[in-house]
């Protein structure tokens, strides 16, 4: 099945009233403020969201990848990172982790990406496990 299309939002007005009434403000923080990519401010996500996401990801030709990492050495911080030369805006680093086999060309479903990543967990059980798509035709993640 498809998933349905974005629709087009209206801007929202904000007025004091309406700020006062709100506690969806965050402000960043400085310390311990460890996230990861683009769904890390998520709660965990259950086996029928992944899968959901893996057709996403299969219904567009791209493929899924999985990879991991130890707790120690998934965050980006000064004491596992080498930087070359001044960071700029856009600089990636330690964005690579260890791939879990090679990218699952051929898949058809979530329950495939599940597999893996039980076997991925019981052989390391402490390791973030993310799951990316790699598009062929881009060659990007």
């Amino acid at each position: 099945t498809a998933l349905p299309q974005a629709k087009t939002a209206k801007p929202a007005m904000v007025s004091n009233v309406n700020a006062k009434k709100t506690n969806a403000f965050l402000v960043w923080q400085p310390t311990d403020n460890k996230f990861f990519e683009t769904f890390s401010f998520l709660p965990a996500l259950s086996d029928d969201e992944i899968s959901k996401q893996v057709d996403y990801m299969v219904g567009n030709g791209w493929t899924p990848c999985l990879e991991f990492s130890d707790p120690e050495t998934a965050y980006t911080g000064s004491q596992n990172t080498e930087r070359m030369g001044a960071v700029t805006s856009g600089y990636q680093d330690n964005r690579y982790w260890t791939m879990w086999k090679l990218p699952m060309f051929g898949c058809t479903d979530g329950s495939q990406v599940l597999g893996e990543m039980k076997q991925c967990t019981k052989a390391f059980p402490n390791a973030y496990i993310r799951l990316v798509a790699f598009d062929a035709v881009r060659q990007v993640q």
